[in-house]
């Protein structure tokens, strides 16, 4: 796959975004996390994460962005990376909110499962709805491998309650199912996640859990011996604080 297309096609949308005639405002985000969850499985081998990205969004409903984090797939990397691209339309008519894009997964050279998703959110009050549908993977080009878009995706639903301290607890279901769902996180079947969390001023506790067993640690698959290592069948507790920047 050819990695500077996603770049330029976050380039043109950028350039969508700025030339739109509506006011832009760009924000930059900061976190760290002793966990990185992904769709309820860990993606730094249990380990913490420093995270961190751009937004540049207009008036009009459009906007891009980027964002970075630290990744461990296997004990030992030395290091690895996770470099997302998204662009997409986002508003709210009638009472209902909705987010429509597309999010471009890019991994450092080590990884050979870069990958790209259409996604869509519906929300309405405190409900929110989404999903994310493959389109594309660097990882078509290994031999062997054919994944069709769109036969991989991830369902989700949430509800979020606010209390009166400004504090708010948010309650998750997803569902990922796919050939590719199965090849990137190295678990033998679909699986859904669900967790609970509550966040108040940056901060965030959430317990996890996902309806993987112990034998969905990916055992006889080639190259993913190190997955029972990452404890897919147990609760986790996620701590994390993040601070988001007007710039």
């Amino acid at each position: 796959m050819n990695k500077l297309l996603p770049r330029a096609t976050l380039a043109i949308a950028v350039s969508m975004v700025a030339v739109t005639g509506h006011a832009a405002d760009l924000t930059a985000n900061a976190s760290i996390t002793n966990n990185y969850l992904w769709r309820g499985l860990t993606q730094t081998m249990n380990e913490p994460a420093v995270q961190g990205g751009l937004d540049l969004s207009s008036d009009s409903g459009l906007y891009a962005g980027t964002w970075i984090s630290n990744v461990e797939f296997d004990p030992g990397d030395v290091f690895s990376y996770e470099h997302d691209m998204y662009f997409g339309f986002a508003g709210e008519s009638g009472g209902f909110g909705y987010d429509v894009g597309y999010l471009y997964y890019n991994y450092d050279s080590n990884a050979s499962f870069d990958f790209g998703e259409l996604y869509l959110t519906l929300s309405f009050g405190n409900f929110s709805l989404s999903g994310n549908f493959l389109t594309n993977t660097e990882a078509d080009e290994a031999p062997g491998q054919d994944f069709s878009a769109f036969e991989t995706y991830y369902l989700a639903g949430g509800y979020t309650i606010p209390l009166a301290s400004g504090a708010e607890i948010s309650l998750h279901l997803g569902y990922h199912d796919g050939d590719f769902a199965e090849a990137f996180n190295g678990v033998t079947d679909s699986y859904f996640d669900f967790n609970i969390a509550l966040a108040k001023d940056g901060f965030t506790f959430m317990v996890s859990k996902t309806s993987l067993g112990s034998d969905d640690d990916g055992d006889g698959i080639e190259d993913y011996a190190s997955m029972s290592e990452r404890d897919n069948d147990e609760v986790k507790f996620v701590v994390s604080y993040g601070l988001d920047f007007q710039l």
